[in-house]
């Protein structure tokens, strides 16, 4: 089979006097390629600058167009608003509008889109990204209603489907928000927020071999956002693909280098690439937290024992493990036959009471041992750490640990969450910024 050849960017950019939407999709086809298509354009972006800093107002306007393009493609949204914005047309104005949207500004976003129809751009195309546009400000029914307006566009505009697919998935049917997503990606193989949303989707539900498919399909299309390249770099973490995921967090600075989320991932993943691993160690470890984790309902409990471990909130053999027998006997109707029965159980697995304490940390309860909890304070504990909106780094690492509700999190500690593969101290920081918004904090905290 013969390799094509490489589309030439700098003839394409430089040399072509004109840049239309056909120049952009040719722009698109020649980074798809890869190799060294992107350097390629890094150099030809050089190149624009001095030509538009040469040329007289009326030409430096064209080149100014196509350093904007060539930015966006490059994912330096803040270069590429500001020649675009030197610019003028239809062309200039529909990307400084997809420029400013990947920025979040919606209102600018939706008056350059304005511009761009008024000057000859395609009417349908602009349609669709305002639904983007009121689709992210909330205002579904006017997302539905102009989408509902553009229905003759399914069957050939894989934009359509995918602002289909988003407005879907944000109103809760998955189902039907997949298969348009799919659709997307069948009408346009290079469409990069359809193949995001795919990989989002998978990584989400712990598909994490399909996440990383569609991730990395994505890489060949830019724009690329950065939520992308976090994700895929953490993806890549998790296979020990360390390697991988600095190459992402290097791209992620290397368009915004003031990412300080970015600066630490790339820090830690730099660090793990001469860490050293002991599977047998990690298995042991692994073992141990499952025992830790064993329900103490799954023992045959007596009515008195069962019901002060509840009020104590004391729902796992790891839980007991972090108290003493001092604490218990403080808990009212709770004596030493019930300190018999839970040490035997205790027994039964290789562990005692207060066996986590040795170290000499103090465990410190959050709401006054021994006394029952109030209906209000055993709401908070039992709300699932779901709806803290932890990232996918932390959301992972609830996950291992087999952390589902609050009251789980913090009969952990900081030290503990951060032997957890992967988690290192933003995700530290940010799991204590979210129990503090909740009135709590990590055991000895």
């Amino acid at each position: 089979m013969v390799e094509a050849m490489l589309i030439d960017l700098k003839a394409l950019m430089v040399e072509r006097e004109d840049c239309d939407a056909g120049t952009v999709q040719k722009l698109r086809d020649g980074l798809a390629q890869g190799k060294t298509q992107f350097r390629t354009l890094r150099e030809v972006v050089e190149t624009l600058k001095k030509k538009a800093e040469a040329a007289p107002p009326p030409q430096a306007k064209k080149w100014h167009l196509k350093l904007g393009i060539a930015s966006f493609f490059l994912g330096h949204l803040g270069q590429a608003i500001e020649h675009l914005k030197q610019s003028e047309g239809a062309l200039a104005n529909f990307y400084l509008g997809k420029a400013l949207l990947e920025r979040h500004d919606l209102e600018e976003a939706l008056k350059a889109f304005e511009k761009a129809e008024k000057s000859g751009y395609t009417s349908s195309q602009v349609h669709l990204q305002r639904a983007g546009i009121y689709r992210l400000r909330g205002e579904l029914p006017q997302a539905r209603n102009m989408l509902s307006k553009l229905e003759d566009q399914a069957s050939h505009n894989a934009e359509y489907h995918y602002q289909l697919a988003s407005l879907l998935l944000m109103e809760g049917q998955r189902s039907p928000g997949i298969r348009s997503l799919e659709r997307a990606v069948e009408l346009d193989p290079g469409h990069t927020g359809a193949l995001f949303q795919l990989g989002h989707a998978n990584d989400l539900a712990g598909n994490d071999d399909d996440a990383v498919s569609f991730y990395e399909r994505c890489l060949n299309h830019p724009p690329l956002h950065v939520g992308l390249l976090m994700n895929l770099g953490i993806l890549y973490e998790d296979g020990d693909k360390y390697d991988k995921a600095v190459d992402c967090y290097r791209r992620i600075l290397h368009a915004d280098p003031n990412n300080e989320q970015a600066r630490l991932f790339l820090k830690d993943a730099e660090a793990s690439l001469t860490m050293y691993y002991n599977p047998e160690a990690e298995l042991a470890s692994s073992r141990f937290s499952q025992v830790l984790e064993i329900p103490v309902t799954d023992f045959e409990l007596s009515v008195r024992s069962r019901n002060c471990l509840k009020k104590m909130n004391i729902r796992t053999l790891g839980d007991l493990t972090r108290v003493s027998e001092q604490q218990l006997l403080a808990s009212k109707n709770f004596g030493e036959t019930s300190l018999l029965e839970i040490k035997e159980i205790l027994g039964s697995k290789g562990l005692r009471l207060g066996q986590s304490l040795e170290d000499g940390s103090q465990f410190e309860r959050r709401y006054p041992g021994g006394q029952p909890l109030t209906e209000q304070e055993q709401a908070v504990l039992n709300k699932p750490v779901s709806e803290l909106n932890l990232s996918v780094r932390a959301r992972k690492c609830m996950n291992r640990l087999g952390i589902n509700t609050l009251g789980d999190l913090i009969q952990r500690t900081a030290d503990e969450l951060l032997e957890s593969k992967n988690f290192g101290m933003t995700s530290l920081n940010e799991v204590r910024d979210k129990l503090r918004q909740n009135g709590l904090t990590l055991r000895g905290d």
